[in-house]
């Protein structure tokens, strides 16, 4: 009887202190985890923060002026923000972003203006890209900077799984545009650059005409076809006003047909450089440019034809690389085609889009940045191969 009621007694005593163990697994593994997560979230933070001081040092080294006034200006711009229009009531949404946008971009080329007059005008085309670039990483490192103070707050547990999905979707971005701002800042192609380079291989020696603000239309025959080539202005970066320069085209000519080049988001698995053909207006970005082609397109009754060059958003927004550089006398080939079987009588317009940043304006000008372009892909191939031991190191760690 006494050795029974000592087994129960046992077997109680184990079964409690197995609870206990369970219960402070479940606690302080909870706590565990969250300070495990909290620290390699704090460790992304600061590295994002050191990323958006050396994108902060290119914009500094591209002014050519490292006095207090100047580094206390950048840092200041760096804070500046667009408050996006309503747009619970649709209609008129187009003009309140385009007049948003155009302010915004105003606004950025007088900052410019006023911190580096001494810049020619291709230089401050570039210091405008590279700023928006470094601002962009900037807003980027104060955001996660935010999540990380707020989980240091809270230790929920969630929210910390929330976060470090979060960081893990982040930190290809945060290394492309640090290496994006480099390139837009020195006036080097980038992956958003492939539609401008193809046109600017077709253009030959034409002479552009300017009939929208930073935006050249050069008029050829292309397969026995009047094409009126249309790309932003270079070599510095600039997007160009491609949707009213294609209104004013078709006000003026008679037009049977819009085709489309730019580069396009591929699919995990695709390769990179892959050329493909569609429909509609490849125009990324806040939907402006489309609106005006396609609008008038629907009016007219005119066929839309695009072709695309894909790469992933990373690819988009670093320095352009050798397979997209291949792919563009592919893409050509594609566009003469498209272009010697369109039936309908009239003129073509073909639209290059993109960032048009170290592209000039007639091939030979294309071809020399091909070169430099192909030279900066090798140097930033080494830069990946040296960097990804560490960055595999901090995430294994």
């Amino acid at each position: 009887m006494g050795m029974a009621l000592d087994s129960n007694l046992l077997n109680n005593l184990v079964s409690v202190i197995w609870i206990g163990v369970i219960l402070v697994s479940v606690v302080f593994g909870q706590r565990l985890m969250v300070s495990q997560i909290l620290l390699k979230s704090e460790q992304f933070a600061i590295q994002l923060e050191n990323m958006t001081v050396k994108g902060k040092n290119h914009v500094l080294k591209k002014i050519g002026k490292k006095d207090k006034n100047t580094k206390d200006s950048v840092d200041h711009f760096m804070d500046f923000f667009v408050i996006e229009p309503v747009n619970l009531d649709p209609y008129g949404i187009i003009k309140k972003i385009e007049h948003i946008t155009e302010l915004s971009e105003k606004r950025f080329k007088y900052f410019v203006d006023r911190i580096a007059p001494h810049l020619d005008s291709e230089e401050k085309a570039n210091l405008v890209m590279g700023l928006s670039g470094a601002l962009t990483l900037n807003q980027l490192a104060k955001v996660v900077r935010h999540f990380v103070e707020m989980l240091r707050k809270t230790r929920n547990l969630q929210f910390a799984i929330i976060l470090q999905i979060q960081i893990s979707l982040l930190e290809r971005p945060a290394k492309a545009l640090l290496a994006g701002t480099e390139a837009l800042t020195n006036g080097w192609p980038i992956g958003d650059s492939a539609g401008s380079f193809v046109v600017a291989n077709m253009v030959g020696d034409s002479k552009p005409r300017e009939i929208e603000e930073d935006t050249l239309v050069y008029q050829k025959k292309i397969k026995k076809r009047t094409v009126h080539i249309v790309k932003a202005k270079g070599p510095g970066g600039r997007l160009g006003k491609l949707g009213k320069t294609v209104e004013k085209l078709m006000a003026k000519k008679k037009i049977c047909k819009i085709i489309t080049i730019d580069a396009a988001a591929k699919l995990e698995g695709e390769k990179t450089g892959t050329v493909a053909e569609g429909i509609g207006v490849a125009i990324g970005g806040i939907g402006v440019d489309r609106s005006y082609i396609e609008n008038i397109a629907v009016n007219k009754n005119i066929p839309l034809d695009s072709v695309i060059i894909k790469m992933s958003q990373e690819e988009a927004i670093q320095p352009i690389k050798k397979e997209i550089l291949n792919s563009i006398p592919k893409a050509a080939k594609i566009l003469e085609e498209t272009i010697e079987n369109t039936k309908e009588k009239g003129d073509i317009i073909l639209v290059g889009v993109g960032n048009t940043g170290g592209v000039g304006n007639s091939k030979k000008a294309a071809e020399q940045a091909e070169r430099e372009a192909r030279k900066i892909s090798k140097i930033f191939e080494e830069r990946e191969k040296q960097e990804k031991k560490s960055w595999l190191g901090w995430l294994a760690g």
